[in-house]
Parts: structure tokens; sequence; C-alpha cells
């Protein structure tokens, strides 16, 4: 199962509290307040890990809570703070605030972190609050809750390129001949459901990600066949190579299918229609191919590359220019910029909800005999 948005509910845990205590010791007269501070509750936090193509393993489990932090005890004990809880999710995944709608941050690398929910701080003992006007403090903090938030995950793939074209224009035979890849590959619409990754090895120092994205059809911004939900996916890519079928199996128009993927994109998003593009025609094999090539180089009044998966033509020459296209062309930004503090996984994130009020623990005192006055 391929899942590329989730929601999910978490919270930090909560402070331990603090400790109202006393030493009572024999021969130690006028002992004193010992009371320790309460821990820190852990908090949770999403780092991008490799090893993870989808957040499938997010979608069975929606809430997630931080450990609390111990209560301090007697003695000057602190209670100890709870682990952090760790969330993994793969590179490419954006992290958003679902109720503000803000974002977190955008984890584009391995190893980028953001604290979705901070822990509680433990609350200080009685120990704290000593000084020479109040030499037998009573009281003690609770522990701060930890921030809450709901969270919703949207999974963009990280690639250089994106293959897209109608079903079945050899986008998937495409992707297994460059690469390792393995993708679904039939003669029937469709067979792509979801985006496959595949890594092009030119030489020892020249390689770059290819993404196959589910094909689109005429009027998939009205919901049909798969719709749009797959085209975030090339959203990050730097380049665009359109496949393009010269003998559809439907006997549809070569031109006008090409067309109608520009259209879509278009109605997805500007800026997605303005990303750089190969035209290529693929199935060269076929008889008629060179003919379609040819009329749509002409109609359209640009280079249009001609390969075949089957045989291998065009491939090599596919690629250089891919490469060379890749090389020339500048990082583009992000869609939505993440917060550039590089610190920020170190950080206090936004707020999740209002302060916390301090609350006081009155008396019963611990270690204490309650029938004497305090060091006598």
């Amino acid at each position: 199962m391929f899942v590329d948005r989730v929601e999910i509910h978490v919270k930090g845990g909560d402070g331990g509290n603090g400790c109202v205590s006393f030493r009572k010791e024999k021969y130690v007269p006028r002992g004193g307040p010992n009371g320790g501070n309460g821990g820190d509750g852990g908090s949770v936090i999403v780092i991008a890990t490799e090893g993870l193509t989808n957040l499938a393993h997010l979608s069975s489990q929606r809430h997630w809570k931080g450990d609390r932090g111990e209560h301090g005890l007697g003695s000057n004990c602190t209670g100890r703070s709870a682990q952090d809880l760790v969330i993994t999710v793969p590179v490419g995944t954006i992290v958003r605030d679902r109720d503000r709608g803000f974002v977190l941050r955008d984890l584009r690398e391995v190893g980028d972190t953001v604290v979705v929910a901070r822990g509680g701080k433990g609350g200080f003992g009685n120990t704290h609050f000593k000084s020479s006007t109040n030499r037998t403090p009573r009281i003690a903090e609770k522990g701060t809750l930890g921030e809450e938030r709901s969270v919703s995950m949207e999974l963009k793939v990280i690639a250089d390129a994106g293959l897209i074209g109608l079903p079945n224009a050899g986008k998937s035979t495409l992707l297994s001949r460059i690469s390792r890849a393995h993708p679904e590959i039939a003669d029937y619409p469709f067979t792509t459901k979801y985006p496959n990754l595949g890594t092009v090895s030119l030489d020892a120092e020249r390689s770059f990600v290819v993404a196959d994205i589910p094909g689109l059809i005429e009027g998939a911004h009205l919901g049909h066949g798969l719709g749009h939900e797959f085209l975030r996916h090339v959203e990050r890519t730097r380049l665009l190579v359109h496949l393009v079928d010269p003998m559809p199996p439907d006997s549809s128009d070569p031109l006008h299918n090409y067309n109608v993927i520009r259209d879509e994109l278009s109605r997805y998003s500007s800026t997605l229609a303005t990303r750089p593009e190969i035209l290529v025609v693929s199935k060269m094999d076929l008889p008629g191919s060179d003919e379609v090539r040819d009329r749509l180089s002409k109609e359209l009044g640009r280079e249009v590359l001609a390969i075949s998966a089957v045989t291998g033509r065009g491939i090599p020459a596919l690629l250089q220019v891919m490469s060379d296209r890749l090389m020339a062309s500048e990082s583009l930004p992000p869609e939505e910029a993440p917060p550039s503090r590089s610190d920020l996984a170190n950080r206090r994130v936004f707020p999740a909800g209002p302060a916390q009020a301090v609350e006081v623990i009155p008396p019963p005192m611990t270690d204490v005999d309650i029938d004497k006055p305090v060091g006598a």
C-alpha cells in the first residue's frame, strides 16, 4: 500500500511535579527543605530517514504521545527526564500544522528533523524556593503540560526528472531500461498506481533520480482516472520528460494527446507548466513512428527526441540530453519555504496552544513529622 498523505495527533509528555520534602535525620536539627525538581517530558520529533518510500507505517497509528517526566523526590532527587519520541518519515515529507495551516518544516534531506510537540518542563521542588526569609517553603510547582497539536504530513518524492504522459506511453518501460527499478509493466491503462523512483548512473560522476508518475488522462482536473493525485510528486523535479505514444491503442491523435497533458499541467500548477521539458516519442520500433515524430517537430516547432525501450534506440542520446539539462538548470525554490533557522530541531516550534499556568502543590509534606514543628 502506497500512502503519501496522513494526519496524526501528537502530544509532548507532561513535565514531572516538584517535591515538597524536608530533611529529617537523627542529630540533624532543622535539616531544611530537600524536595527535588520534576523531570522534563519527552518531545515528539519527526526525522527524515533513508529506507522509507511512503507514509504507510503511520496510517495505522494516529495518536503519538511522549512519556511524562518522573516526579521529584526527597533528598534533592530530581525526577528522570523522559526520552524523546521519534517518528521516522521518508525524505521529501512536508510537515504542517493541520489546524493553522503553516508549514513546520520541509524535510528535504536525510537527517532533517522538526520538533512537532515540545515536552513539558519539570516543576521546581521546594528546595528551589528556600531563602533567608523563607527557610521552610511548603510549596512546589507542577510540571507544565506538553504541547499538543494535529499534524498533517504530505510526501513529495525527491527526483531530478519526472516522466509524464498518457497511460501506456511507455514511462515504466523506460524507467526499467535506464535504471534498476522494477515498476509493474502491462498492456492495460493505469498499470502504475503510485510513483516509482530509479537512479540513472551515466558514469562515476554523473547520476540523477527519475520518477515515473502515474498517467494522466483528459479531464484529470475533474477527477477522471487518477486525477491530479500524483502530480505533487513532480513539483520538486527540475526537468519533465514528456513521452508521447506514436500509435495509441485508441487511434487518438498524438498531437492532441500532447496538448491534453500540457493542459492538465497548466490547470494543476502554472509553475509546473513552465518547467523545462523534453518531448520524446516512444515506441519507435512501431511502423510509422518516424512520420509522427516529424509531424510533432514541425507542428510544435521544437526538437523531438525518439526512443525505443525495446530496441534501445535513442536512449543514450536521451540520457545525455537529460544530464546536460539538469547540469545547466538551477535548483528550484521550494513551493513552501521552510523556516530559515538552521537549528530548528533544537528550538521550540510555533506554540501549539496557550501557555500553561504554574500550579502550586499544597501540603501534605513528605518525610516530615507533621505533628511537630518543622526543625523541632
